[in-house]
This record gives structure tokens, sequence and C-alpha cells, in this order.
């Protein structure tokens, strides 16, 4: 949530919920489509780039793997790569104007549950989600999807293709996903970025800063030097 930032075409590892919170933006995906939209979620490893046309943005990212993104989904219409015209996108907007880095967690989740409820009673398979937690609990482990398919019984083909089926993107991004995660957990306390990343699992800070460009569009020390506030929770 903050300032319009000029970014450079990129893709992310999970879904994006963009949201201008002050005016409309255009989102251009790398075939050509051009979208206008106030509200707009772009999926995992679709490359594009955001234009704005006001001075503040929200971006929200949802995990593909979550019943939160498919509840996001749900609000939207357009294809599986670009939706747009959330069913909820005046309050969206309207609360996200008055977001900053002191909101509180309580109201944050509210918005967030505007943008996608999260309906835990949604069934996943069992050995992808556990997979899942696996990832998120030690991203700085090198655990590979040979490792994870064994320890869910199923051949490395059978674990590839129903961990894209269930999570929407495939393991190397969500694993890349989720060191990013990391590096943002670290960061709220560990103010060494270049530590930080190589903590995360990252084979270098220069690796790290090159992923974050790929997934976001722009680098990381670009960001911070915005002021940014982090917040794990």
């Amino acid at each position: 949530m903050g300032p319009s930032l000029a970014l450079d075409i990129h893709s992310g590892s999970v879904s994006c919920l963009a949201v201008g919170v002050d005016a409309e933006f255009t989102v251009q995906l790398e075939n050509g489509t051009r979208q206008f939209a106030r509200t707009a979620l772009i999926a995992a490893r679709v490359r594009h780039r955001i234009v704005p046309h006001g001075d503040r943005m929200a971006f929200c990212y949802l995990d593909p793997a979550s019943p939160r993104e498919r509840a996001c989904r749900r609000m939207m219409s357009g294809s599986a790569e670009l939706a747009q015209g959330h069913s909820h996108e005046l309050p969206l907007t309207r609360l996200a104007a008055q977001m900053d880095g002191s909101t509180s967690l309580p109201a944050a989740l509210r918005w967030l549950d505007l943008a996608g409820p999260d309906d835990r009673t949604e069934a996943r398979d069992p050995r992808i989600r556990q997979a899942t937690v696996r990832l998120a609990e030690d991203p700085g482990r090198q655990l590979s999807a040979e490792k994870l398919a064994a320890e869910a019984g199923l051949s490395i083909s059978t674990f590839l293709r129903l961990f894209r089926a269930q999570t929407g993107t495939t393991f190397r991004r969500y694993r890349l996903w989720t060191r990013m995660l990391r590096v943002a957990l670290l960061l709220e306390t560990w103010p060494d970025l270049s530590t930080a990343a190589v903590e995360a699992g990252f084979a270098s800070p220069s690796h790290f800063s090159s992923a974050f460009h790929a997934m976001f569009g722009l680098r990381p020390s670009r960001l911070l030097a915005r002021g940014v506030t982090i917040r794990a929770a």
C-alpha cells in the first residue's frame, strides 16, 4: 500500500490483486492485451506491467493455494490470466485510502476479508497442503520436489502436476515466494538485507535482488529507499 511506482514488466509467483486507490490504472500483458481497471487480479507467472493513473496503489498478493484467492477470483470477471471489476471495488478503494503503515492488523484483515473471505472449510489435497506448509515453515532449507514428493508418497511427475493444479503455480515459483516472505519477516527485526536474503535461502544478495526485480518489477533497494514499513503477521 503506498505511492504508485514505475514498475518494469514482471511476473509474480502468486496471484496479485491490484487496486487503484486514487484512480484507475492500465494492466499491460506481454501478449499486447491492455485492460483499464480500478481492480484487477493478475494470475501467477503472467508477465505484465502496471501503469498507474493516480498517486497511490494497493497490491495484495494472494497464495493461489488459498481459499482467499479463489474467493477473490469468484468476485471478479475476465480470463484466468487477468480478471477485473471486483464486486466490492468501491469499499476496497475507500478502505485502502485510509490505510498506511500504522493500520492495525484487525483493520487490515477486514480489508482482506472484503478482497477474498478465508473459507477454511474448502477441501484441498492434504498431501499438497502439507508440502506448502513445509516450504513455508523452513524456506531456507533446500527442500526439493523429489523430497516432498517422496514424503507425500507420490512420483515426482504426479506430485508436480498435482502441486500446480492445487496451487495455480509451479513448485519452483511457489518455493521462491516462500523465500521472499521469509526475507520480509526477517527484515521486520533484522535490517541487514544481504544477510536476510541468504538466511532465507537465496544463493547471494544479487540473486535475491534479481529475483525480486523479476517478481515485483523493481529492485528491493529502490523499494526500501521509499521508507517502506514491513509488518509480518
